[in-house]
């Protein structure tokens, strides 16, 4: 998934003329605190909530009380893992969607980046989750597929992640099946280290709640 499939249709641009109490006021109905400012199809940068109230001119022009707004954004062909990546880094609850003349798209908003992540990863569909520890050196996904496979189930979506000062890294696999002991006992016995695990309905049930929860919360 591309970041032009994720631009939002609903939440609009800034023009420098516009003032920060219109700027506040579209934050507060969209669930944002940024904003892009865009002058005839020119991404000026973006503007944030903070930014406004520490001016303390909320009536003047956002282009005459900011001159120099950071410019965080992505081009229209980046991946949405590199858009996840931008705005993580930025602290954003939105992105500019450029293309290759630099000509303003859209944005994407946070929540509407987790909602398509959430589709993707198939973080909503029941099935067992399984997080694996290894070194680095013995990852081998192709091998962790086979294992699945062959106890007749499929991996839905995975990850990894890891830290800068250890060789271990954590391997999480989404499969499509809720009853997962088959697939846990082959990894033991390959002796692979299984260090979390969710099988039952009920563990299924919580770890929706927690997502749903955590879009209310984007919401808000």
């Amino acid at each position: 998934m591309l970041a032009k499939d994720l631009i939002s249709e609903l939440i609009p641009s800034l023009k420098p003329s516009d003032h920060g109490l219109m700027a506040l006021g579209w934050m507060e109905e969209f669930k944002v605190s940024h904003l892009p400012v865009v002058k005839n199809g020119e991404f000026l940068g973006m503007v944030s909530d903070s930014d406004i109230i520490d001016q303390n001119e909320p009536e003047e022009p956002i282009g005459s009380s900011f001159s120099n707004l950071p410019q965080p954004f992505v081009f229209e062909e980046q991946h949405i893992y590199e858009v996840i990546k931008v705005i993580s880094e930025q602290k954003l609850t939105v992105i500019a969607v450029l293309n290759t003349d630099k000509v303003y798209l859209g944005i994407i908003s946070l929540a509407d980046l987790v909602q398509h992540f959430n589709q993707m990863a198939s973080i909503g569909e029941p099935g067992g989750i399984i997080v694996l520890e290894m070194n680095h050196n013995d990852y081998s996904l192709a091998q962790i597929a086979q294992i699945v496979e062959g106890n007749d189930t499929r991996i839905l979506s995975s990850y990894i992640s890891s830290t800068a000062d250890s060789t271990k890294i954590e391997v999480t696999l989404k499969l499509n099946r809720v009853e997962i002991s088959g697939v846990l006992q082959t990894f033991e016995r390959y002796s692979y280290k299984v260090i979390s695990s969710v099988q039952e309905h009920s563990d299924y049930d919580n770890v929706q709640d927690r997502y749903d929860e955590f879009m209310r919360f984007l919401n808000i």
